[in-house]
């Protein structure tokens, strides 16, 4: 099945992108939900976290402890580092577990990720898509839906690339920006991954 990757920095309305993919009928994999999912879900992965960070990593009835992680790997790049050596392999068996699952035949899947290009796991897809807005519509976006300053919006954009940094690892681009049509950007794209499933089967 031709696989498809998409990303985009915080604010820059990926989510609403893949929702129009979902409209005209392609499963979306949510990578960073399936990642909180299968953070309490995945035996392998539970047992790396609390190996790694401590037993305390849990509750006694099995939720993540968040406050303990984050406090371990919060402004600790290599603590975070070991954090994502763990879950991103696990979000990568509950992709291909996801896509083994898709009962209706489908011309193209999605697979929606924050983290694609620093993951690594743009190389599974046959393709991928950047969603990029300009720095101002982005920071506003963020600071409505979460209620926050414009300093903490910044803070988090530096925990992650730059729309610079990720344009070479990207094939497609949809530019977000209010001025140019979400939805002609979405079907052109879908239009050439039909093609392109149809001539591959």
């Amino acid at each position: 099945m031709y696989k498809v990757g998409i990303t985009g920095g915080i604010g820059s309305g990926k989510t609403t992108i893949c929702k129009v993919f979902e409209v005209l009928g392609i499963p979306v994999f949510y990578a960073d939900t399936v990642a909180k999912q299968i953070m309490v879900e995945d035996a392998l992965l539970v047992d790396g976290i609390k190996s790694t960070f401590g037993k305390q990593s849990y509750f006694d009835d099995g939720k993540l402890n968040n406050k303990h992680i984050a406090g371990i790997v919060f402004n600790n790049e290599a603590e975070l580092d070991k954090l994502n050596a763990l879950v991103h392999p696990a979000v990568f068996r509950a992709f291909d577990t996801w896509e083994a699952q898709i009962s209706s035949p489908v011309p193209y899947t999605l697979k929606e990720a924050a983290l694609l290009f620093e993951s690594g796991s743009y190389k599974m897809c046959d393709t991928n898509i950047l969603v990029t807005a300009p720095m101002h519509i982005k920071i506003n976006r963020v600071m409505q839906r979460d209620n926050v300053t414009t300093e903490q919006v910044r803070a988090r954009m530096n925990k992650q690339m730059s729309d610079e940094e990720k344009t070479p690892f990207a094939n497609h681009f949809i530019i977000n920006d209010e001025a140019h049509s979400i939805i002609a950007q979405v079907l052109a794209l879908h239009k050439q991954f039909l093609e392109i499933a149809s001539n591959r089967k």
